[in-house]
């Protein structure tokens, strides 16, 4: 990989060679790699993209590491952690963040200063950009319901201001997510309308009750399946039997169905093993295919091969991650 070498002595000491990814996603899975840069601004983001479609490098954009299952022998290319974070409020109620922002950051903030809209999403893990990607949702709020428009990062280097009708938004997902092309989300803005600072703390409050009560804390990569039409993922998983399932260390909730555990040391082949399991006896049990809200990224060998289960890096690159 001639590209791949010309490219690290291009970065320097600005890269980090052949780095483990397990501490860089919510699940703590994931092999190492072969470059990872960490991106403080949106104008770092798409200088280092820049330089590894320069050089004909795969690359991997990541987020806080939510909703994806790094494979154990890790991503080749370039990773690029995007923590750039500005956030600027408006008096007319937009806000403007960018993709590496903590989303429930961004909705606390929001709440406190008395603008409404972003309530739901006071404990959802994840960043902005990657909320855009996934149309993240919660509590009967979505992104596409807040959206006026995101900076997009295009294949050919521009970068286009998009307006929320053009991600074509869907139940936990838009045109973006899984897609091929290496868009990457830059910054979003969002609009927001005046509200009671009082009721809104109430909420919040609320929201982050809820969720602590429903979901399980630890080491988990948020949602597993999406809920299939008039039901939900976790209900059947539990009618299933299939609460504190367990293979080596990747568990089944027993708090909440649709949720797999980190529980000691689990690496990617047993979260996808369990995954795998779940949605067979699922199927098996009452005839429903669950699908994943999770996204497989990496090397993943001869069944990642497959259609439909290359990591994004194999795509020239991902748009972020929850």
């Amino acid at each position: 990989m001639g590209g791949l070498a010309d490219l690290a002595r291009a970065l320097g000491g600005r890269a980090r060679r052949n780095e483990p990814l397990a501490a860089y996603t919510s699940m703590r899975v994931g092999g190492p790699a072969d470059l990872l840069v960490v991106c403080r601004t949106a104008e770092e983001v798409v200088r280092m993209v820049g330089m590894a479609r320069a050089h004909q490098v795969p690359f991997l954009v990541l987020g806080s590491g939510t909703n994806v299952l790094v494979a154990d022998a890790g991503v080749r290319g370039l990773v690029v952690i995007n923590r750039a974070g500005r956030v600027r409020f408006g008096e007319d109620g937009t806000v403007w963040a960018e993709a590496g922002a903590s989303m429930a950051a961004l909705a606390r903030d929001a709440a406190r200063r008395g603008w409404a809209g972003l309530e739901w999403a006071a404990g959802l893990p994840g960043t902005v950009g990657g909320a855009v990607v996934g149309n993240a949702g919660a509590f009967g709020g979505d992104v596409a319901s807040v959206l006026r428009t995101a900076t997009v990062l295009e294949p050919d280097g521009t970068v286009e201001e998009r307006p929320a009708e053009w991600f074509e938004f869907r139940y936990r997902g838009s045109r973006l997510k899984g897609a091929e092309g290496g868009r990457v989300v830059l910054a979003a803005t969002f609009g927001l309308r005046p509200g009671d600072p009082e009721a809104m703390a109430a909420r919040v409050a609320e929201v982050l009750r809820e969720r602590r009560a429903r979901q399980p804390s630890g080491a988990t990569m948020g949602s597993t399946f999406k809920n299939p039409p008039g039901d939900y993922a976790g209900r059947l998983i539990e009618a299933a039997g299939l609460k504190g399932y367990r293979i080596g260390g990747a568990m089944v909730s027993e708090q909440h169905a649709n949720f797999i555990l980190n529980v000691g040391d689990a690496t990617a082949a047993e979260v996808w093993a369990l995954i795998q399991h779940v949605r067979a006896e699922v199927e098996r049990r009452f005839g429903v295919r669950l699908e994943l809200e999770v996204e497989r990224v990496g090397e993943w060998g001869e069944e990642a091969g497959k259609k439909g289960s290359k990591g994004a890096e194999e795509r020239w690159g991902s748009c972020g991650s929850v």
